[in-house]
C-alpha cells in the first residue's frame, strides 16, 4: 500500500507565494519521477512541473520562471514552491510520483487527492 499525501495549500493575493508539500510512503522499493500537475474547473489536467530522481527538472511554460520543483529522495517528498501567483493559477494541485514496490516488479504511477490552492485579491 503506498500513500500520496499534499499539504500547503490556501488562498494566497496575486503577487504571493505558496509551498506545496508532498510525502510518499508505504511499501516502496524506489520512487522515480516525481510531478505536480493542477487542474482547474472546466480544464484539462496540465502537468505543471517534474522532476526525476537525479535532480532533473520540467516545467510548464506558465510555471517556468515563477515556480520551483524540489525533491528530498531519504524522505520521499517533493515541492513545489510557487511565487508570484496570478489568479489563473486557481486550480487543485496534485502530487504524483513513479515508483516501484519490488526491484523487478512493475512501474506504477500514484496520486495524491489533491489541495486547493486559490489565487484571489
Amino acid at each position: 500500500q503506498v500513500q500520496v499525501a499534499e499539504s500547503g495549500g490556501g488562498l494566497v493575493q496575486p503577487g504571493g507565494s505558496l509551498k506545496l508539500s508532498c510525502s510518499v510512503s508505504g511499501n516502496i522499493f524506489e520512487i522515480y519521477k516525481m510531478a505536480w500537475s493542477r487542474q482547474a474547473p472546466g480544464k484539462q489536467r496540465e502537468v505543471v512541473a517534474t522532476i526525476t530522481r537525479e535532480g532533473y527538472e520540467n516545467y510548464a511554460d506558465s510555471a517556468k520562471g515563477r515556480f520551483t520543483i524540489s525533491r528530498e529522495n531519504a524522505k520521499n517528498t517533493v515541492i513545489l514552491q510557487m511565487n508570484r501567483l496570478k489568479p489563473e493559477d486557481t486550480a487543485e494541485y496534485i502530487c504524483s510520483a513513479d515508483l516501484k514496490v519490488q526491484s523487478d516488479g512493475p512501474l506504477f504511477t500514484n496520486w495524491g487527492d489533491g489541495v486547493q490552492v486559490t489565487v484571489s485579491s
